[in-house]
C-alpha cells in the first residue's frame, strides 16, 4: 500500500520521510533492533551499583534542568512504600507525565533511594518483550511503534501469505501475518523466535530468487571469444612502470581467461583501496580493444570518471587506443555521442550519461562498473544490454570474506587483491573525543608546514536543525582564518561542474592546501601529497565508508595520518570507531562492519539492485542461507507448479518495479 493510500497524518509522513519508509511494506518491515525483558527487583533486594528495574507511581511532576547540551529531568516514584528519586539526562520531553501514572524504570540504584534511569516506559511493562526501533534525532519510539500499529491495523487484510504451503510445513514456518505481528509486539519467546525464523528465511528466499531474476541467464550465454597476443599483452604491462603484485596478475589471468572464453564474463575484482584494481581493469580494456571491441568504464562521480579518464588516455595514447570521455553537460557531448557510434572511440569513461538512450555503441564488448553498489541494477543492465552479449567486470574498494561473496552473489566469479603495491606507508588513524579540532590543532599546521595538504571531511553541506551535524560551509567559515596563510576551499556535490574541475585541480596542484568536503572524495580522488584527513561526526558514517575515506591519505609513500572526531559516548558506537584505530585491513573492517550494522548497509544491497537483509545475517544464519539457495533453485526450475509459478512471478514484479524500472 502506497503512503498516500494509508493516510497518514503530516507528522508520520515526516516520520516515513526520514526514516526512508516509502510504502506500507517498508514500514512492516522496519523491524526492531533488540528486545528487553525486564523481571521485577524487590526493594529490598536493592544493592549500590547494580540494575534495578520497578514499576511504580509517579508522585512529583518532572522537573528539567539544562547545562550546556545536557539535559538532567528528576521526579520522584513511589515504589514499595519508598519514595525514589530519578535522575534522567537527555530525555527533556518526560515532563510530559501525569500525576499518579505508573511509569517503568529501568537504570542503576545510587543508594540513599536515588535512582539513575537508563530507560523509561509510561506503563507497567514488567514480564512483557518490549522491542526497540532505530531511530533518528526527534523520532521516538513511541510515535515509531504507533506508526507500525497504524500501517498493521489498515493492512490488515492485505497481509496474505505468499509462500507456498508446502515450504512453510518441510521448515515449520508460521505464517505471514503471525510473524508480522510477533516481530513487533511478541506474544511470548517462542513466537518471537518463530517470528524471526520465518522472516529470516523469506529474506534469503526473495534476495537468491531476485538474484537468479536478476541474472536472467546471463552467465549461460554464448559469446564469441576474444581474440588477441599474449606479446602484445606483455608489452602493455611493461609500459605500466610497476611490476603487477600477484594478486593483480591472478586477476589479470582471471579476466584475460574469460574474455577468450564462450561464456559471458560476470566477474567481481575486489580490493582494498588503492590496491591496483584500476591497473587491471586497463589491461582488460586493453585487450579488449585488441579483440575488435570498444569498452566502457562506469564511475560514479564526474570527478572519478575525469581523473579515469586521464589515467586511460595517458596510458593508452601510445598504443594507438582513443579514448573519450562522457557525463552531463559535457562539452561536446554530440560529437562523441556520434564517435561513439562511428566506433572511431575505442573506450569510453562516463558517469551515469552513459546509460542515455541516445548514447550507441559501434560493437560493445567490455562494460566495467568501477564501484559497483553505487550503480543500481537497471543502470548496470540498461550499459550491458547496449553491447552483444558484452562481458562484464564490478570493481569494489568494500572487500569482504570469499565466503561471504559466494554467498552473496551467488555464482559470480571472484577475483580478489590483499595485497597493496610496494612502498604504501599506509595510515595511522586516532580517535578523538570531541567533534572539535581543538586539540590537534598543533598536528594540523605542523603538517602544512611540511608543505603537506589535508582533507577535512562533513557529513552536511549546509547547517540543517534536524540534522545535527557539522557542515562544510560552516567549517569553512570557521577554519579558513585559524589555518591563514595556508588556503582552504570547500567541496560538495552542489557546486557546478566548473566549480568542482577548478577546487580539484587547484587542489592536485598544490594551490589548495586544506579541502573542505563532503564524501564527495571518498572515491578514486588521487592527491598523492595529501596525508592527512580530519572526519567530523565520524559516528555517522560506516566503518566501510571511513576506511574509504582514509584511502585517500595513504596513497604515496608518505604515511597517511586520519583523526576520527565525535562527542558520541555511547560505548557501542566508540568501540565501533576504535576498530579502525586498531586496523588497516578492510577484509577485517568489513567483517566487523557487517557484524554491527548488517549486510544492507555494508553491501549496498539496495543500490546494487538486490533486497537488503533487514533481519538476516550473513554470519550466523547459515542454516537459512542453505535453506533458502537450494529452495530458490527449485522454484526457479518448477515455475510449472501454481504456487511456486505465482510465487516467482510475484518477486519477479518486485524485482523488475524495485531495480530495473
Amino acid at each position: 500500500m502506497e503512503l498516500e493510500e494509508l493516510k497518514l497524518t503530516p507528522k508520520r509522513k515526516e516520520i516515513c520521510e526520514r526514516l526512508e519508509l516509502r510504502d506500507s511494506s517498508d514500514i512492516l518491515s522496519y523491524y526492531p533492533y533488540k528486545y528487553e525483558e525486564f523481571s521485577p527487583v524487590h526493594y529490598d533486594d536493592f544493592r549500590i551499583g547494580a540494575q534495578v528495574c520497578f514499576a511504580g507511581e509517579l508522585v512529583s511532576y518532572p522537573s528539567t534542568f539544562r547545562k550546556g547540551r545536557l539535559a538532567t529531568t528528576r521526579f520522584k516514584v513511589l515504589y514499595e512504600e519508598e519514595v525514589l528519586t530519578i535522575t534522567i539526562f537527555n530525555r527533556p520531553w518526560i515532563r510530559n507525565l501525569e500525576a499518579n501514572q505508573t511509569i517503568t524504570i529501568i537504570g542503576r540504584y545510587d543508594g540513599a533511594n536515588k535512582v539513575t534511569a537508563s530507560n523509561y516506559y509510561t506503563n507497567d511493562v514488567l514480564g512483557e518483550i518490549i522491542p526497540s526501533y532505530p531511530s533518528k534525532e526527534g523520532i521516538s519510539q513511541n510515535e515509531i511503534k504507533k506508526l507500525i500499529a497504524y500501517t498493521m491495523a489498515k493492512c490488515e487484510g492485505e497481509l496474505e501469505d505468499e509462500l507456498p504451503e508446502d515450504l512453510k510445513q518441510s521448515h515449520g514456518l508460521i505464517d505471514y501475518k503471525t510473524a508480522i505481528e510477533n516481530i513487533h509486539k511478541p506474544k511470548n519467546k517462542k513466537l518471537l523466535t518463530k517470528a524471526m525464523s520465518r522472516l529470516k528465511y523469506e529474506e534469503f528466499l526473495r534476495f537468491y530468487l531476485a538474484l537468479n531474476i536478476l541474472k536472467g541467464n546471463t552467465t549461460d550465454k554464448i559469446k564469441e571469444a576474444k581474440r588477441f597476443s599474449d606479446q602484445d599483452i606483455q608489452n602493455f604491462v611493461s609500459s605500466l612502470g610497476f611490476t603487477l603484485t600477484e594478486d593483480q596478475q591472478t586477476a589479470v589471468d582471471d579476466i584475460l581467461k574469460d574474455l577468450r572464453s564462450e561464456k559471458i564474463m560476470y566477474r567481481l575484482v575486489q580490493g582494498e583501496v588503492g590496491s591496483g584494481k584500476t591497473a587491471v581493469s586497463m589491461i582488460g580494456l586493453y585487450a579488449n580493444c585488441l579483440a575488435g571491441y570498444q569498452g566502457a568504464l562506469m564511475a560514479p562521480t564526474e570527478i572519478l570518471a575525469k581523473q579515469h579518464y586521464e589515467s586511460l588516455r595517458k596510458q593508452f595514447e601510445p598504443f594507438g587506443v582513443n579514448v573519450g570521455l562522457l557525463y552531463s553537460n559535457v562539452e561536446n557531448d554530440r560529437n562523441i555521442k556520434k564517435a561513439l557510434q562511428d566506433g572511431e572511440i575505442d573506450v569510453i569513461v562516463g558517469t551515469h550519461a552513459l546509460f542515455s538512450e541516445d548514447v550507441e555503441f559501434k560493437n560493445l564488448g567490455l562494460v566495467i562498473a568501477d564501484e559497483q553498489h553505487r550503480f543500481g541494477v537497471r543502470q548496470r543492465q540498461a550499459l550491458k544490454s547496449k553491447g552483444h552479449n558484452a562481458d562484464f567486470i564490478m570493481m569494489s574498494a568494500t572487500p569482504i570474506p570469499r565466503t561471504l561473496a559466494s554467498s552473496i552473489y551467488g555464482d559470480m566469479d571472484i577475483s580478489t587483491i590483499a595485497t597493496m603495491p610496494e612502498g604504501r606507508k599506509g595510515c595511522k588513524t586516532y580517535l578523538i573525543r570531541q567533534n572539535s579540532i581543538v586539540s590537534i590543532l598543533d598536528q594540523i599546521k605542523a603538517k602544512l608546514d611540511e608543505g603537506r595538504q589535508i582533507y577535512i571531511i562533513a557529513a552536511a553541506i549546509s547547517r540543517n536543525e534536524s540534522y545535527k551535524a557539522k557542515d562544510v560551509e560552516g567549517l569553512y567559515e570557521s577554519l579558513k582564518d585559524v589555518l591563514k596563510p595556508f588556503r582552504t576551499e570547500l567541496l560538495h556535490g552542489r557546486l557546478s561542474n566548473e566549480q568542482k574541475d577548478a577546487i580539484m585541480h587547484d587542489f592536485e596542484n598544490n594551490e589548495i592546501q586544506v579541502l573542505i568536503s563532503t564524501t564527495v572524495v571518498e572515491v578514486g580522488v588521487n592527491v598523492k601529497n595529501a596525508t592527512m584527513m580530519i572526519i567530523y561526526d565520524a559516528d555517522k558514517f560506516g566503518l566501510s565508508q571511513l576506511h574509504q575515506l582514509r584511502g585517500r591519505v595513504q596513497r604515496s609513500a608518505y604515511e597517511g595520518t586520519c583523526y576520527l572526531l565525535t562527542d558520541a559516548q555511547d560505548e557501542e558506537i566508540l568501540k565501533r570507531l576504535n576498530i579502525l584505530c586498531k586496523t588497516n585491513d578492510g577484509f577485517e573492517i568489513a567483517y566487523e562492519d557487517l557484524k554491527m550494522r548488517g549486510p544492507g548497509d555494508i553491501l549496498g544491497t539496495r543500490q546494487s539492485g538486490l533486497p537488503a537483509f533487514i533481519l538476516g545475517n550473513l554470519l550466523e544464519d547459515t542454516k537459512f542461507i542453505d535453506a533458502a539457495r537450494k529452495d530458490a533453485q527449485m522454484i526457479a526450475e518448477n515455475t510449472g507448479n501454481e504456487e511456486y509459478g505465482n510465487y516467482y512471478e510475484n518477486i519477479s514484479k518486485l524485482t523488475a518495479k524495485n531495480y530495473l524500472g
